[in-house]
C-alpha cells in the first residue's frame, strides 16, 4: 500500500467513526414532564450517542413548546435544545447530528405523536413504525429524514 492510499483509508476511516462529546457534541437540554418514562429513554439513547444530557422535569411543558416555536401539529411529549436549535419528540441522534452539522434555516427538528421503535418508544415484540423527522421553521415544515425504528430508511 502507498502512502496516499494509507492517508485515504485514515481520513476515511475518522470520518466514518461516531463524534464524541469529548470531540464538540454539545449539550442536549431536555425538557420533559416528571412523569414520563419514554423521555428518559431518548435521553439516554442521546447519551450513547455521544451527547451530554441534561434533564429539566416540568409540568408546564406546554409553555416550554408554546416559548420556543413548536407547531402544534408537530407536539410530542418532550422538547429539546442543543445548539441553538429546537428538538421535538423521538428525533434519532443521527438527525440531530446531521442539523448540527449541516446548519439549516429552520427552528428544529420533530417526530410528531411518538412512533413505536422510535429512540425511547421501543416496545419489545412489537414491529417499528416507520416515520418522518420533520424539518420546521420560517419555510414550513418538510421532511428532513425517514426511519424504521433507529435505522434511517
Amino acid at each position: 500500500m502507498d502512502r496516499r492510499a494509507f492517508a485515504a483509508g485514515l481520513a476515511g476511516a475518522v470520518l466514518a467513526r461516531p463524534l464524541r462529546a469529548s470531540e464538540g457534541l454539545p449539550k442536549v437540554v431536555v425538557t420533559k414532564d416528571p412523569s414520563c418514562g419514554c423521555c428518559s429513554g431518548w435521553a439516554d439513547h442521546l447519551k450513547q450517542a455521544g451527547f451530554p444530557v441534561e434533564i429539566v422535569e416540568t409540568a408546564e411543558i406546554s409553555r416550554v413548546k408554546t416559548r420556543l416555536g413548536v407547531p402544534r401539529a408537530l407536539a410530542s411529549c418532550h422538547t429539546g435544545e442543543v445548539g441553538g436549535s429546537v428538538i421535538e419528540g423521538h428525533v434519532p441522534a443521527g438527525s440531530i447530528k446531521r442539523l448540527l452539522a449541516e446548519k439549516p434555516q429552520a427552528v428544529g427538528l420533530a417526530v410528531p405523536g411518538m412512533p413505536v421503535g422510535s429512540p425511547g418508544m421501543e416496545v419489545e415484540g412489537i414491529e417499528a413504525d416507520t416515520y418522518e423527522v420533520v424539518l420546521f421553521g420560517p419555510a414550513g415544515p418538510r421532511t428532513f429524514a425517514r426511519y424504521r425504528g433507529a435505522q434511517e430508511a
